[in-house]
């Protein structure tokens, strides 16, 4: 369970790289992409953040999480210097593709019957006998 703090500093680290990848996303004129940070979550030593990622279209979120990977000193740099105030130290960040959008839209096309496994029984795992 996380505590206040981790929380805290889960929003601030999130508020700030947002701005700094929509930054670098404008400074560079890349058109039809959109980057937003999901969720931060810090580790109980303050030590780790995990950053989960959104990216649109999703096509395109493995070369982004790779670009963002490779990039992953200047971001932690530009951190730093915007959480210099309220952090002595900027934890280790670690960036992972949050693919939460693309689960709810399976189970709303499962709702909404587009995907019906007991009129398409193709749809269904074939039973293996033993």
């Amino acid at each position: 369970m996380e505590t206040n703090r981790q929380k805290k500093i889960g929003g601030v680290l999130q508020k700030d790289l947002v701005d700094i990848l929509q930054g670098e996303i404008r400074k560079n004129g890349i058109t039809n992409l959109v980057i937003s940070v999901s969720k931060v979550s810090v580790t109980t030593d303050l030590g780790v953040a995990r950053v989960y990622l959104s990216v649109f279209p999703t096509d395109k979120a493995p070369e982004i999480l790779e670009a963002v990977k490779s990039n992953m000193a200047l971001i932690k740099h530009d951190l730093s210097q915007r959480v210099r105030l309220q952090l002595r130290k900027v934890p280790n960040l670690s960036f992972y593709i949050d693919d939460s959008l693309d689960y709810i839209e399976k189970i709303d096309n499962a709702l909404t019957g587009k995907e019906n496994p007991i009129e398409n029984r193709d749809l269904l795992d074939k039973r293996k006998k033993i």
